[in-house]
């Protein structure tokens, strides 16, 4: 295997930047079907009210999306190596995690569509799936990054992996509902930070 002082090296400011305009765009390209149908014409408030409530579909899908998204940049910036420059193994593992990152709009968009087809879910449980397994690939890639951030961040991504696979699994059961398992394991970080947090105040 080709030495790390042997690989070519990357600026880590010239992929911070790329990575920032990716998330950027796609958390963004994620509301873009959170519409009402351009016919809608809603006559009275309670017309446009079961209009806005008919797009709950839609919203979870959303919501989950852009979640995740704010989690896997969020964890971007606490993981980080003090140097300044990234070898090509790190760099080419990115930019095949920048391309999952980028299909999360169109997968969103399937499954907000067609919420009680199981392929609907496979695409977007699978496409979770994959990008935590390459956060994995990456997290053992990053030099010297401090024990504690590590394993938080190993925490949060097998709650994703978890979560895509139990989706995968409910889907054959009830295609609707299999999204579920993500809001429980947003659940399960949230709690836990709370719980971090608190030990911390204590040990201060």
């Amino acid at each position: 295997m080709i030495g790390r002082t042997q690989q070519q090296m990357y600026p880590r400011a010239r992929l911070d930047a790329l990575t920032d305009g990716l998330f950027a765009v796609a958390m963004t390209l994620l509301v873009l079907d959170l519409r009402l149908p351009d016919d809608f014409q809603p006559h009275d408030a309670s017309e446009l009210i079961q209009g806005l409530i008919a797009l709950t579909p839609k919203f979870l899908p959303y919501a989950l999306s852009f979640g995740v998204l704010g989690l896997r940049w969020l964890s971007g910036i606490q993981v980080r190596s003090p140097d300044e420059n990234l070898g090509s193994e790190y760099v080419h593992w990115w930019l095949l995690y920048l391309l999952f990152t980028t299909c999360f709009p169109f997968v969103t968009i399937v499954v907000g569509r067609f919420p009680n087809l199981a392929p609907a879910i496979w695409l977007y449980a699978g496409n979770t799936l994959i990008l935590s397994a390459i956060g994995l690939r990456l997290l053992a890639l990053i030099p010297d990054v401090e024990p504690g951030k590590q394993r938080d961040h190993q925490f949060l991504l097998a709650v994703l992996i978890v979560s895509s696979g139990l989706a995968i699994g409910w889907s054959f059961i009830g295609p609707r509902h299999a999204l579920w398992p993500y809001v429980m394991g947003f659940s399960v970080v949230v709690i836990a930070n709370r719980l971090r947090e608190r030990r911390l105040k204590r040990a201060s």
